[in-house]
């Protein structure tokens, strides 16, 4: 099924994170990944007051029209997710009833060929989804071989990253996702029947290097949970292991199930009072909305709710 024929706007687990929220007249809701507003849109048609946050200005500007429909409701801000807090706080807003965040590449961008997110269709070699600051051609051709094979590993888990960033360097200049695409799968030995493109590791290192999204994922959560009052619900959408492993251990250690504290040990001081607490297990997506929409397949929702405890060290 080509991306055309897929539907990209459906915002995936919906119904899951609707009920995990349970929104409703008089609540106040921040959407970190405005997208196409599909979560926004749910809220709001259950009377909550929305304030939407994305870095990208397409999906800023393609939002204003939700913003007029809904009287006020909605607000876009265009900020990265890290930044809601403060941004909130600036206008009046310090806490909020429930944080969602749908983690990684839209399926706007990716669909945008001119973006150079995918390899589906050929596009300059850019991936930023703010659209400014470094772009993964200015990666690519200008830092050191050992560099891109750290990227490719850690941001790709690509096992051959060193044999790849020989190619690329040996390459350079890469200036399309198809260049950059056809150099991956010649250094890995392609072969066109082969079920998975091994390019989609490279392509997936580079476009979260590119936009510290890790390190953005991490701010983030602190954001949300400094923001949420008690009682408030984290909803976390990720779409791979690594954004997973993150929000997982996160959780863990925010509501103390990650912290080994020996009772036999006089003097020992414990930790801080938990923060978030009803931790759920790894929600799925059920096989008809796989069906309906294969971009769901990978994605993972975790959700918790916030405790009374103050955050250790920030300012409430």
């Amino acid at each position: 099924m080509s991306a055309s024929q897929v539907q990209p706007h459906v915002p995936v687990l919906l119904d899951e994170v609707i009920a995990a929220i349970a929104p409703q007249p008089g609540m106040t809701v921040v959407d970190a990944t405005f997208g196409a507003g599909g979560y926004s849109t749910a809220l709001l048609q259950k009377g909550a007051r929305v304030y939407a946050f994305d870095r990208d200005p397409n999906a800023i500007r393609a939002g204003e029209a939700i913003v007029a429909k809904w009287n006020g409701q909605l607000s876009l801000h265009p900020h990265r997710f890290s930044e809601m807090r403060d941004e909130l706080t600036a206008i009046g807003v310090p806490h909020v009833d429930a944080v969602v965040m749908d983690i990684g590449v839209s399926s706007m961008q990716l669909d945008e060929g001119e973006r150079g997110f995918s390899f589906q269709a050929d596009g300059p070699l850019d991936m930023r989804m703010s659209q400014e600051g470094e772009s993964a051609a200015d990666f690519l051709n200008s830092a050191d071989e050992a560099a891109i094979a750290d990227v490719l590993y850690e941001y790709g888990e690509e096992r051959q990253s060193r044999r790849v960033a020989r190619a690329i360097v040996a390459a350079r200049p890469l200036e399309t996702t198809g260049e950059f695409a056809r150099v991956v799968r010649r250094a890995l030995g392609h072969k066109p029947h082969d079920k998975k493109d091994p390019a989609t590791r490279s392509f997936q290192a580079v476009r979260i290097h590119v936009n510290d999204e890790l390190g953005e994922l991490r701010a983030g959560l602190a954001a949300a949970q400094a923001l949420l009052k008690e009682g408030g619900v984290l909803a976390v959408v990720s779409f791979h292991s690594l954004e997973d492993r993150i929000v997982k251990r996160f959780l863990r250690e925010a509501s103390g199930a990650g912290r080994a504290v020996s009772r036999h040990l006089p003097g020992e001081k414990p930790g801080p009072a938990p923060t978030f607490t009803s931790l759920s297990k790894a929600i799925r997506p059920s096989d008809a909305e796989i069906e309906r929409n294969p971009r769901a397949r990978s994605s993972i929702l975790r959700t918790a709710i916030r405790t009374s405890a103050p955050v250790e060290g920030a300012v409430q």
